[in-house]
């Protein structure tokens, strides 16, 4: 089996986890305080020491710590530290769902992370000319990399989102429906964002890219992380405008899920079937009077598959390329047994199983027909469970060629 995943998978969790930490322990809060905007709060935190052994990381300590309600009900602070044995290093912090006075629709957030491997695994174009076809080969290198987003995000007040931004994060059970205007959140997100990798010995590839997202999000599920119906439409827009030193480019991309539950049975009491669909392009991909000014994104900020949500038998950012389509099912299950009641020091509400199947493929131009031939697929089984209100995912992944192994923090979609 190929571990060399888990440290990926590891960041990535504390990277998922923040922005859903505290959405469900603002609610007694703003129960108790009648949805008053600035009620009497406690703040809590928790701190968890890491340690992880990889293939090409070694041995690794670290910290990561949480601050719930950090200042108001619904906000929170992330941090993580990591440092190994082979003079690796990683670092997050994360300041989430922050409202400002008198501006009740609006959530503020920003997180920072900065990684430097030593042994990283990273999947370059094999050629150097842009006008070639983007194959790509794996590599283990020296490398740097960063993220710096900044995100505004404006609730619609209409559907959850009348009573404000802070209220909307609140998702017990709750109906959906196929009208927005009176089912679930809709919210337009601005993310200006900051992206660098620098792999040592690569000096032509492009190190750096910086620009806007946009995106759209209708969640109409009933529920975050234990879902059984509904939907999510997110279609998002990203742009680097260039400069000087770099072209500019587009992106965008449409991701769609989809849930539909079933009656229980005698061994199983909630069984829901959940299905996502993923299609990207990038419109500028061949725009540019020259082969040398192409508008194309770095691999590491462009059009991807592979990883710990999509085509999860791959490693991250194996496929990439000018777009991109996926699907995506999931069975999961709810058994009646569930052993993890009796565990004295956590709490854990439910545990549920899953399997689950994908198939997509990546082209470097945007034919919605080519794009469906030859779909590369993975297939795997999976583990979820409720620790302390955080959805923790175990997902055991096999594809043609590959197997991997993720822990993770919330579903995949």
């Amino acid at each position: 089996m190929v571990y060399k995943s888990i440290f990926s998978s590891l960041l990535s969790s504390a990277l998922l986890v923040t922005s859903k930490v505290s959405a469900e322990d603002v609610v007694d809060i703003m129960t108790e305080n009648n949805g008053m905007e600035r009620p009497a709060f406690d703040t809590k935190v928790a701190v968890v020491p890491l340690i992880i052994s990889t293939e090409r990381l070694g041995t690794a300590l670290g910290v990561s710590g949480v601050i719930k309600h950090a200042g108001q009900p619904q906000a929170s602070i992330f941090g993580l530290g990591l440092y190994s044995d082979n003079n690796s290093n990683i670092s997050f912090i994360s300041f989430n769902n922050y409202t400002l006075p008198s501006v009740k629709q609006w959530l503020f957030s920003t997180e920072y992370y900065r990684g430097d491997f030593k042994s990283g695994i990273y999947f370059l174009p094999t050629a150097k000319a842009p006008e070639d076809t983007l194959l790509t080969d794996e590599i283990i290198a020296e490398g740097v990399e960063s993220s710096l987003r900044v995100n505004a995000r404006y609730v619609l007040p209409w559907g959850r989102g009348v009573n404000g931004a802070a209220r909307s994060l609140i998702r017990q059970r709750s109906e959906t429906g196929a009208n927005p205007l009176e089912f679930g959140v809709t919210s337009i997100n601005i993310t200006p964002f900051k992206q660098t990798r620098d792999v040592v010995g690569y000096d032509y590839l492009p190190d750096i890219s910086q620009g806007l997202e946009l995106q759209f999000d209708w969640d109409n599920r009933d529920s975050i992380g234990d879902t059984t119906s509904g939907s999510q439409t997110r279609f998002t827009v990203r742009r680097d405008f260039g400069d000087d030193d770099r072209d500019s480019w587009t992106t965008w991309q449409l991701d769609q899920s989809a849930y539909v539950p079933f009656d229980g049975n005698t061994l199983f009491k909630e069984q829901v079937l959940a299905f996502n669909y993923y299609l990207a392009d990038t419109p500028t991909w061949n725009s540019g009077s020259e082969a040398n000014q192409k508008h194309r994104p770095p691999s590491f900020a462009g059009i991807k598959l592979g990883g710990f949500n999509r085509l999860r038998g791959y490693l991250p950012g194996q496929f990439h390329n000018r777009s991109a389509v996926m699907y995506s099912a999931e069975y999961r299950v709810k058994p009646h047994w569930q052993p993890l009641h009796n565990l004295p020091f956590y709490n854990f509400p439910w545990w549920q199983w899953s399997a689950f199947v994908e198939a997509g493929q990546v082209l470097d131009t945007f034919d919605l027909v080519e794009l469906h031939r030859d779909l590369k697929w993975t297939a795997g089984l999976g583990l979820r469970f409720n620790a302390e209100g955080v959805v923790v995912r175990i997902d055991y992944a096999q594809s043609e060629s590959d197997k991997q192994l993720w822990f993770m923090v919330n579903q995949a979609f």
